[in-house]
Order: structure tokens, then sequence, then C-alpha cells
């Protein structure tokens, strides 16, 4: 199909528009691993893990068409495996602790964000802007530290607490605003 060359990313992306289960097999492939510690850093078993990583692929290749090439591709990968995550949790009835993101000089005022449930994450997620977005998304869901983070989004260590701490700052005033419509309405 390629020869020795993995197709590109656009090729990929054009492939499963087009419903080629070649691409949609190529894809599933290269970012399954990512996806995989993903699910079990949450289930913690392999088995859960699987199946809602084969549910977010099957969004991945039904949404495929939806991409709009803002931000990596993996992240929008990664957001619609997310969802599928929280759709397990939501149907067990149990939260997700990943958000003890307070590092140790962090403001004690932003204990509020570690209390969020994940349908109040993904909804906030989405209103952060771009960079800000992937370096909360690998450093309070994947787990990524500040090195690792520049690493792969070729940024300083620096750079990315920055991001978070900007990141940090936006998602607490949307949760405040979000708390006070909820305060008043109810």
């Amino acid at each position: 199909m390629f020869g020795k060359r993995e197709p590109s990313e656009a090729e990929l992306i054009k492939g499963c528009v087009g419903n080629d289960r070649r691409y949609q097999e190529i894809l599933y492939k290269k970012y399954f691993p990512a996806m995989m510690r993903m699910c079990m850093r949450y289930t913690k078993d392999q088995e859960i893990a699987l199946e809602i990583i084969n549910t977010g692929f099957l969004r991945v290749f039904q949404k495929v068409d939806t991409y709009a090439f803002k931000g990596s591709f993996e992240g929008w990968i990664r957001r619609l495996v997310f969802h599928s995550l929280a759709d397990y949790f939501k149907k067990e009835s149990r939260t997700i602790k990943f958000l003890d993101i307070n590092e140790k000089d962090g403001p004690a005022s932003d204990n509020v964000l570690n209390k969020l449930y994940y349908e109040d994450i993904i909804a906030l997620i989405d209103h952060l802007s771009g960079s800000t977005r992937e370096v909360f998304w690998l450093f309070a869901v994947e787990g990524f530290s500040h090195v690792e983070i520049g690493e792969k989004l070729d940024i300083s260590a620096g750079t990315s607490k920055w991001y978070l701490s900007e990141a940090r700052k936006k998602l607490k005033s949307l949760l405040e605003t979000q708390l006070n419509i909820k305060h008043h309405a109810g």
C-alpha cells in the first residue's frame, strides 16, 4: 500500500474519512499504545481499557470528518477516547480523581479544581485555547511531567508550567462562573 513509508497524518485522515479499513487499522495501531496507557491509568483493568479504547476509536472513525485541524490530531483522538472513558465511569457511577494538579507552590484556593467530576472537566477543557488545552490535557489527564510535555510539544518545561498555570486560572474562573450560575438558579 505505502511501501516502507507510513502514510502521513493527512493521508490517514483522508483514508479514514473514506471508511478505508486499511487506514483505520494503521490509525488504530499508531495511537493504541498511548490510549491504552491513558485508559489503564484510570481503569487498572486491561479488559475494561480495551473496551473503552474500542468504543473510543469507533467514535474517532464516526467523527473523523469533523476534525478541524485545530490542535494535534492525537490530542483530538485522546479527547474522543477520554469521552468514552468518562462515559464508562458515568455508567458505573464512579468519579475520576485526576485533577490533583496542585503543585507544591500552588495556592490552596485552587483546591476547588480537585473536586471536579469528569462531566465538568470535559465541558470546561473545550474552553481552553490550543497550547493551553494541550498542556493541561497532557499534565492533568495523561500524567506527563513538564519536562515530558516540553519534549513532546517542543517547548521548555518553564513554558509548559506557564501554560498549565494559565489553564488552571481559566478553568478556575469558568468553574466559579458555573457554580455562581448554578447557585443562583438553584
